[in-house]
């Protein structure tokens, strides 16, 4: 019987990178809502933050 250690908190990055997405996906969201189109930026930048947090919690994973 093998006991797996809990993987811990997730890295401050990553959660960063994840508040960052969430916050892009809303003032896209707005943006489209009011007719603009600089939520095309909103959602580029929504896209980049998520690979960032995908990363950063693989390398967690990798490196444990």
């Amino acid at each position: 019987m093998s006991v797996t250690p809990s993987p811990g908190p997730i890295p401050r990055l990553a959660l960063y990178a994840a508040v960052v997405c969430v916050l892009a996906v809303v003032a896209a969201v707005l943006s489209f809502a009011r007719g603009s189109w600089i939520g095309i930026v909103w959602v580029l930048m929504a896209g980049v933050s998520s690979n960032m947090c995908w990363y950063y919690l693989r390398r967690r994973k990798v490196t444990q």
